[in-house]
């Protein structure tokens, strides 16, 4: 599998927003963005998504050097038009809004329309955490998970992420999709060459399916819990959940009204709704985080099914990896990811990723 070093991945992703018409700031922005998710261990929003980010910024679909404004706020609260920029540059925006307003008055609620892809939802929550707030992001997406007895995608991934501080530095991480998995992760085992595991997708015919181009194809992923008799339809529930805060409150597409996002989309702008939130738990009881804390060492120190296992708390997986990328200092990408980025940096004129 090749390698690529780290800053060499983060020049590429730099060089590639640039060549497309980003700012310098706009581009270091996203670059972080989407270089976290590598490092962290999710490929599904890294460099597999740059692309994607490509395309929309060339085709006009995405306005790289946009800047969101506020429309309506109150001490706590703030309304905010996306004005169609990138992701990044929405999601800094809101959250340092969101950060702000938490600090002055114990809770920060934004939320934002006309915004478009912002990576993993937990970058945003983990802004909060990092001032030693509580951090909360949500979004909506493309309608592509089928609801419960449904045959038809009309839902996103519609991601929920959280992030809370506990003493020592730690904390907690919790970063996942309403869908059992999001898409990148179908296109990550198409990289791969792999099947799917049962359960995460339907085929075009409306039945489950471990053909992972066929699950591409048919952009019908299952919510979290699977079938209906394995309890998926709480992960319908949470989508609708994040789909309350996104387009209810935002005024935004519903997700049933997102363009579907690929590498060749054209027509109208995605106009998606984010939420991000941060609350100060000190305005709350004494010894928050020490009580977190506390949770975290229960957690971690619970015996184990398999003594090669040990039990990991939400936000672990995570940390672990970014340890180990940092060590190593590069990024262990699939052959066919990197033929990819080949082909893009030839059609945008760039220098292609240098493997180790």
């Amino acid at each position: 599998m090749p390698e690529v070093r780290v800053d060499e991945v983060r020049r590429f992703m730099e060089d590639s927003l640039r060549a497309v018409g980003a700012p310098e700031s706009e581009a270091v922005a996203h670059a972080a963005l989407l270089l976290h998710a590598d490092v962290t261990g999710h490929f599904s929003h890294g460099l597999n998504r740059l692309e994607f980010y490509i395309n929309d910024i060339s085709s006009g679909l995405t306005d790289a050097n946009a800047k969101p404004v506020i429309l309506k706020e109150s001490a706590a609260t703030a309304w905010v038009d996306g004005a169609n920029a990138l992701g990044a540059t929405v999601g800094n925006f809101c959250m340092d809004v969101a950060i702000r307003k938490a600090k002055e008055c114990g809770i920060g609620w934004v939320v934002a329309k006309r915004s478009n892809h912002f990576g993993m939802a937990g970058w945003w929550a983990l802004k909060a955490q990092l001032e030693g707030l509580i951090g909360l992001t949500f979004t909506n997406s493309s309608p592509i998970l089928v609801p419960t007895r449904a045959k038809k995608g009309t839902l996103g991934t519609n991601p929920i992420a959280m992030f809370a501080p506990a003493t020592g530095g730690d904390y907690i991480g919790v970063d996942m999709a309403s869908t059992t998995v999001a898409m990148g992760k179908i296109e990550v085992q198409i990289h791969k060459k792999e099947p799917l595991p049962e359960g995460w997708a339907m085929g075009t015919d409306g039945k489950v399916t471990t053909d992972a181009q066929e699950a591409f194809k048919a952009g019908r992923l299952l919510p979290l819990g699977g079938l209906e008799s394995t309890g998926g339809y709480k992960g319908y529930g949470l989508s609708a959940i994040g789909e309350v805060f996104c387009s209810g409150l935002s005024g935004s597409n519903c997700t049933h009204r997102v363009p579907k996002w690929s590498f060749t989309r054209q027509g109208d702008p995605m106009d998606l709704g984010q939420c991000y939130a941060a609350i100060d738990p000190n305005c709350f009881a004494p010894g928050f985080g020490e009580r977190i804390a506390d949770c975290l060492r229960t957690w971690r120190n619970l015996e184990p099914v398999d003594p090669e296992l040990p039990v990991l708390a939400p936000g672990d997986k995570e940390r672990i990896n970014a340890e180990q990328t940092t060590k190593r200092g590069s990024i262990i990408y699939s052959e066919s990811q990197i033929e990819s980025c080949d082909t893009m940096a030839r059609k945008i004129g760039i220098k292609p990723l240098k493997v180790v």
